[in-house]
């Protein structure tokens, strides 16, 4: 397994770069708020990567956790979490999450910086959303500034209003929300040949003239917020 932005390996992040050590609080952070808002008994974690955020909750919130089957699509990085973050409350699955289905609804569905990465951002909040117990609690997370200019791995941008709409469309009801804010350096956006930055788009002054539209967000995303990338953690709810 290597370490990258993208899918992030906590015991190689922690004597990496400083921008993965970051990345890796900043998931850290979204794991914790997960945990203090979920419903107690089955939850899903959907997109897990390597397992660490499954882990944390299973560890931190065991008594509040029946069962947690964490799901992602790359067997590689399912091998990985079964040899590193075995836990006795912890299912690994390595599954497609349009498909995933278990036959006891979930209480809870958490997933973590995935929707960006989806072509049918809107089909996937609703499938799991039908999943969702009576009562039972989405929580997601996703950049809502720019990042399909930089990042060839996401396939939406998204706003804070465009994003929640999302879950609004679905039926879900929202219950609290959070920002986080993490600030950079324009050297980042053009280090490609940084192995620590894997997750860094190659050739990003070709990707601006082809796609004229995305450097036009990035320079209003810079004059509004300056050079901070933000990330919207939500909490929604089905009634």
């Amino acid at each position: 397994m290597n370490n990258s932005l993208e899918r992030i390996i906590p015991d190689y992040a922690q004597a990496s770069s400083p921008e993965e050590k970051a990345s890796l609080e900043l998931h850290m952070q979204r794991y914790e708020f997960a945990g203090k808002h979920l419903k107690p008994g089955i939850v899903y974690d959907v997109a897990c990567g390597v397992g660490y955020g499954s882990y944390f909750l299973s560890t931190t919130y065991e008594q509040e956790i029946t069962k947690l089957f964490a799901v992602d699509i790359d067997k590689k990085s399912i091998d990985y979490a079964q040899e590193r973050y075995q836990h006795q409350k912890i299912e690994f699955c390595n599954e497609d999450a349009f498909v995933f289905q278990q036959h006891e609804k979930p209480d809870t569905i958490i997933s973590i910086e995935t929707i960006e990465h989806l072509s049918q951002p809107a089909q996937f909040v609703q499938r799991l959303a039908s999943q969702l117990k009576e009562g039972g609690r989405f929580i997601a997370s996703a950049p809502v500034t720019p990042s399909m200019d930089a990042n060839p791995f996401h396939l939406q941008d998204f706003t804070v209003t465009s994003f929640k709409k999302l879950f609004q469309d679905a039926g879900l009801k929202e219950i609290t929300c959070q920002l986080q804010h993490q600030p950079y350096g324009l050297n980042q956006l053009f280090r490609n040949k940084n192995s620590n930055n894997r997750a860094i788009r190659r050739n990003l002054f070709q990707y601006y003239l082809q796609h004229p539209s995305k450097l036009l967000l990035r320079i209003k995303s810079t004059i509004t917020d300056g050079l901070v990338n933000k990330y919207l953690l939500v909490v929604y709810e089905k009634s």
